[in-house]
């Protein structure tokens, strides 16, 4: 299998009762020679207050470096991680989160703020920069406001046990730096973290390689016909939250007469008049809107691995489908197979060079 490009892995792992995301940071950076540091890390999840749909978060993570000062990891909160945690149980010392309904304001309490700083005293830089006072809650709430409208953030302890979640999230690496996975991995086997209900694993693809029309018409093609028999064959989480098909509009889209003759530019344009959305089976909103330090392509479908083999196998599999959909000879469209050998078959089809596939 050729890589196209480097792939970044997040995979979602719980701590044991009694721990947190940030042991294992430390023993990662202990194995390394290397540091660990606190920092903030935006998070978006629902929300019940009627007028604001959205809260988003900055929560606690840790980033850990080596030796040579590099990030080589990130230990951080995800929210869709929900059952394995006791909302019951106290809040941790030291452990808290700052939410707020804009995503821009939030970027700017980040920049201005440093998670080091204890709850009582994180807002306090971005309520000099702005001429503010704090205002005090209850069970230490600090909220930082102003006479025109909701809160500008507010900073409060965490519910029950949302210290254990813990998204270990990788730097884009080639195929040769995957093996170093396994340390990480080991690692966290000897402190005991395991798969959350909810887990998974997502893989970000380089999306350069994609980035034409003709790619993007086969990416879909091929992820539209065999999606079903992927996410049997990795045995795709069912518990997995934020999962989904794309909207059926973008398969109408792609096979437009014109389509393949469209620029990359034209094709990101038509793209943009789709509802894509991150949270699906691939996504392929950051190939479209390319953010930044983000401009992947991502597959959302694995479950949790504990180890590596099973995990580059995936990352093989999903490699040969990116492969695939850069080839220049057409993808044709077609239903999706229902799972079964059938589906098996035209996969295997559709992948000849797959060894992932030969071996089965």
């Amino acid at each position: 299998m050729t890589l196209a490009g480097r792939v970044g892995l997040e995979i979602e792992l719980m701590a044991p009762r009694g721990s947190s995301r940030q042991a294992l940071a430390e023993a990662i950076a202990a194995e390394q020679g290397g540091s660990v540091s606190r920092i903030f890390y935006p998070q978006s999840e629902h929300s019940q207050i009627v007028g604001t749909p959205v809260l988003e978060n900055l929560t606690l993570g840790f980033e850990v470096r080596d030796a040579q000062h590099q990030a080589i990891a990130w230990c951080v909160d995800d929210l869709t991680l929900q059952a394995d945690c006791d909302r019951t149980s106290p809040p941790q010392p030291s452990w808290y989160r700052i939410v707020g309904d804009d995503i821009r304001l939030m970027q700017i309490v980040s920049r201005l703020t440093d998670a080091n700083l204890p709850l009582a005293d994180v807002l306090q830089p971005v309520a000099k920069t702005l001429g503010l006072e704090l205002q005090q809650g209850p069970k230490g709430m600090v909220k930082l406001a102003d006479d025109l409208g909701p809160p500008i953030a507010i900073a409060t302890s965490l519910p029950g046990e949302r210290e254990r979640p813990c998204e270990l999230i990788t730097p884009p690496l080639t195929y040769a730096q995957l093996p170093q996975l396994e340390t990480y991995l080991q690692i966290a086997r000897q402190l005991n973290f395991y798969a959350p209900v909810e887990g998974a694993t997502h893989l970000h693809f380089d999306a350069a390689p994609l980035c034409s029309a003709p790619a993007i018409r086969n990416l879909v093609n091929l992820l539209w016909t065999h999606g079903p028999t992927l996410k049997r064959l990795v045995a795709s989480n069912p518990q997995c939250q934020r999962l989904g098909l794309w909207p059926s509009e973008l398969l109408t889209l792609v096979q437009a007469p014109d389509w393949s003759d469209l620029s990359w530019e034209q094709a990101r344009e038509r793209l943009k008049t789709i509802p894509l959305t991150k949270y699906c089976d691939f996504n392929l909103k950051n190939i479209v809107y390319a953010p930044r330090h983000k401009h992947t392509f991502e597959v959302r479908i694995l479950p949790v691995y504990l180890t590596l083999p099973p995990l580059l196998d995936s990352i093989d599999l999903m490699a040969d489908l990116v492969n695939r959909a850069i080839d220049p000879t057409p993808v044709l469209p077609d239903d999706p197979w229902s799972v079964g050998t059938d589906g098996f078959n035209a996969l295997r089809q559709a992948l000849p060079s797959s060894r992932f596939l030969r071996q089965l």
